[in-house]
């Protein structure tokens, strides 16, 4: 069996960027370097630049089809396998074949050469990809029915950025270089905006950006290396809600901002019994100077913190993690051991650790803090305690021991007896007290060196011992099962003010709960699903979908993919979950209102007609009756010239009022949604001609440029003629001595445009919405314009034919109106890639 080929994939973010002329220009390189390459097929749309660069590259003839009375030309796939060269070029790697052809796709024919052994160097457009389909059609408003598998495009052996400037590719099609000049205006005006292709470039180096870190991460998985690769900095800042904070943010920008594509994230470590020493205030305002910097904020819940804080600093694959220096004392750290910041030294490998002084340094000494309800770590404490406390006092008491002593020594045991009952609470109490009891009756009551309970005050006072032990432990786990609960309701305040800060920011609310659900409970991944349907995710879910389901209303599910949530945590999901049921009625009643605002948007527009018919109609009705009136009252004694004319204001009156009460159905058709629509395939050629009759325009008046070919739109002919003749009747009133209007057709994207230019004195910017409002005259107050309903109803006409009208300027001063409507179905064989259309 063959060695399986390579492929390589020379990526763009739009056609024009140079894609087809780099891969000709590697395969000459590699023709002279004496390999053998052939041209599978390149298609340089009568690019000259790129067909020169096809000499002297040998070149597989291509297979002929014949459909419908056209002939289609693709790459010979059987004669490239015959022809086996060690690299074959092929364009376009998201082309559909013609029908007849060995595949579908042309994906699929290169995959067949990479099994066969040759090597494959083809091109493709960020538009292209599966994943990114429906984020370039938000982008550009072009669907893409031509795509590549992510699978696929993964396996790539390499993958090649061919990138050009969006200005500089702006020019490269102005200049003629891309498509012909027929094209190049429309192009420029839709897909080849400027921000349009900035976003697609962005995408492209996105895209690209993130299949390195996954070949990166495959990599380091496959070879078991866990350390932290520097390939970036990413910088994570601890934060205690104390003031330091904005201290530790501003250096952690600093070192992040070191390398290029530096990360900045801070987090902030809640027990899971509640807040430690945290400042909700100082904790929200460093919450906002993080966003200043460009920075991420996370926060996490664990008890043990430079655990919580490594943990988190692995899974970003920090490289940095930057502390304030401990604000305990000397004193403090000799009786408590190593903080934080020492601990996270220990335990950070090869993470970078940065101790960072601050104003509230080793300032003041602290008991250590009582993190809840007595732990197994504290009742091991207590009796470590016992065990070295009660040897080291029996020393000390045996050097100063005397006959009149035995007081001191009695309240000397007494205290270490509290002392290890404040530590480690009643079991480690007790079995200090009777240690305490055994030492003294062994070594300073006579007769020494005897277990004996001669007198009965002395057994009273080893019962004494028990019962201060017993009364201390309780006081002790009383007040650490309310500070528990305390810092329980702290924790959840703090969460659910992290979630509402979200929120007030504009992120989507259930998104904000459920990413903030998986940190706050350092899951792997959280779903809340609604039925089939995903409404939000965060993480992935385990291999085995070993999960753990609450209930979120009637007919959601939050999904917690991990380790069963322990009860002492149920409290704070509850929070989570009301919060997010809210969240979700809050959803649904914007659904409803977005539901009710067509009907209140109807209910204003009739309040508008009615405003409307008081006095516009009034006006030819008026004038009607007036001229009948006239031509009754004078009867046959008129002089004829004075019939005439009052006929004549009667016949312009009625006409008027005719169109205006036709106006006015059709707004109301519109706007009830019960407009009848003849949906055809249709030629503009065959509306724009009755509508220039209708409107006596000749070729004085309008100059035409029909480039749609044998194109046919959508449409409804009646209806896109009341368009045409709309929009022709405002240019020709606000372009009456400037050059002819212009009407020009092209195809993009599955659209048909139809454009109207004219040179006027065009629509400020912020106007360019208002225009199509109803009872709208932009301007112009003189009523025998009638009602202002020419451009609201020329939008809706082209709206219900599932179509788009958009204002333009026009190039030199002027207003363009841009008619788009879908083409009717082309033949699928012959369907072509955006690089083919502009």
């Amino acid at each position: 069996m063959s060695k399986r080929g390579r492929l390589s994939v020379l990526l763009g973010a739009a056609p024009g960027v140079g894609k087809t002329f780099t891969m000709l220009e590697e395969g000459r390189r590699l023709l002279a370097e004496g390999k053998d390459v052939v041209i599978g097929i390149v298609e340089t749309h009568g690019r000259a630049a790129t067909a020169a660069m096809t000499d002297g590259i040998p070149a597989v003839p291509r297979a002929r089809f014949a459909h419908r009375g056209v002939d289609l030309e693709e790459m010979d796939l059987a004669a490239v396998l015959a022809r086996r060269p060690q690299i074959a070029l092929v364009d376009e790697l998201a082309h559909t074949n013609a029908t007849g052809s060995e595949n579908e796709k042309r994906w699929q024919d290169v995959e067949v050469l990479l099994d066969a052994g040759i090597s494959v160097i083809s091109t493709l457009n960020i538009q292209h990809i599966e994943s990114l389909n429906d984020v370039v059609e938000q982008i550009t408003r072009v669907p893409q029915r031509e795509t590549v598998p992510d699978s696929f495009l993964r396996s790539a052996d390499q993958i090649e950025v061919v990138d050009l400037a969006p200005q500089a590719l702006r020019d490269r099609l102005s200049g003629g270089f891309v498509y012909p000049a027929e094209r190049i205006d429309a192009a420029l005006s839709n897909y080849f905006r400027l921000g349009n292709l900035t976003a697609l470039r962005e995408l492209a180096l996105i895209w690209l950006a993130d299949e390195v870190d996954q070949a990166l991460k495959g990599y380091r998985q496959e070879q078991g290396i866990d350390s932290t690769w520097e390939a970036r900095e990413r910088v994570v800042v601890a934060l205690t809600g104390g003031i330091e904070g904005e201290t530790l943010l501003r250096r952690g920008a600093r070192i992040a901002s070191r390398s290029a594509g530096g990360e900045l994230l801070a987090v902030h470590v809640t027990s899971q019994d509640g807040l430690r020493s945290s400042n909700p205030v100082a904790l929200a305002e460093q919450r906002t100077l993080v966003e200043k910097l460009n920075g991420t904020y996370h926060q996490v819940i664990g008890d043990d913190i430079p655990t919580s804080l490594v943990e988190f600093a692995r899974s970003v694959n920090a490289t940095q993690l930057v502390l304030g220096a401990s604000r305990r004392g000397r004193l403090a750290a000799a009786f408590t051991g190593p903080g934080i910041g020492a601990t996270v030294v220990r335990e950070s490998g090869d993470i970078d650790v940065h101790m960072v002084n601050h104003g509230a340094a080793g300032r003041r000494f602290a008991l250590p803090p009582l993190t809840g309800a007595l732990t197994r770590k504290r009742r091991i404490l207590g009796l470590v305690v016992a065990l070295l406390g009660g040897p080291l006092l029996t020393a000390l008491l045996s050097v100063f021991r005397s006959p009149e002593s035995i007081t001191t020594d009695v309240l000397s045991f007494q205290l270490l007896v509290v002392v290890v009952a404040l530590v480690g609470g009643i079991w480690p109490a007790l079995f200090a007290a009777v240690l305490s009891g055994l030492t003294l009756d062994y070594l300073f009551i006579e007769p020494l060196f005897t277990i004996h309970i001669h007198e009965p005050h002395h057994l009273l006072a080893l019962c004494l011992y028990v019962v201060i032990a017993s009364l201390v432990s309780f006081i002790v786990d009383r007040a650490a099962r309310y500070t528990r609960a305390a810092r329980r309701s702290a924790a959840e305040s703090e969460l659910i003010q992290t979630i509402a800060g979200s929120v007030l920011r504009g992120d989507n609310a259930v998104q904000a709960l459920v990413d903030r659900t998986r940190e706050a409970f350092q899951l792997p991944g959280v779903r809340l699903v609604r039925g089939e349907d995903v409404l939000a995710r965060a993480g992935e879910p385990l291999p085995d979908n070993r999960h753990t389901e609450v209930r979120i209303g009637d007919d959601a599910v939050l999904e917690l993919h991990g380790a069963d949530i322990a009860a002492s945590e149920r409290r704070l999901l509850a929070v989570v979950t009301a919060q997010l049921a809210a969240a979700l009625e809050h959803q649904q009643l914007e659904h409803t209102a977005k539901q009710i605002e067509p009907i209140a948007a109807s209910d204003r527009v009739r309040g508008a007609l009615l405003s409307a018919l008081s006095h516009d109609l009034r006006r030819p009705l008026a004038a009607a009756s007036a001229a009948v009136g006239g031509l009754r009252a004078a009867g046959p004694e008129l002089a004829t010239a004075d019939k005439q004319e009052l006929l004549e204001t009667a016949d312009e009156s009625l006409t008027a009022l005719a169109t205006l009460v036709t106006d006015l159905l059709d707004v109301s058709r519109l706007q009830t949604g019960v407009l009848s629509i003849a949906d055809m395939p249709t030629d503009p050629a065959e509306v724009i001609a009755p509508a220039l009759d209708e409107l006596h325009l000749g070729p004085t008046d309008v100059s035409l440029a029909l480039n749609h070919g044998d194109a046919l739109a959508h449409a409804d002919p009646v209806l896109l003629q009341r368009v045409l003749v709309n929009l022709l009747a405002n240019a020709h009133r606000y372009n009456p001595d400037g050059p002819p209007v212009h009407i020009s057709t092209s195809t993009f994207g599955g659209q048909l445009e139809i454009r109207i230019i004219d040179h006027g004195p065009g629509v400020p910017a912020e106007k360019k919405d208002d225009i199509f409002l109803p009872f709208q005259r932009l301007g112009d107050t003189d009523n025998s314009t009638g009602l202002g309903l020419g451009l609201a109803l020329s939008r809706g006409f082209v709206e219900a034919m599932h179509g788009t009208l958009i204002p333009e300027d026009s190039p030199g001063g002027g207003l363009t109106m841009v008619i788009s409507l879908p083409t009717a179905p082309a033949d699928a064989s012959a369907s072509e890639t955006v690089e083919d259309a502009p």
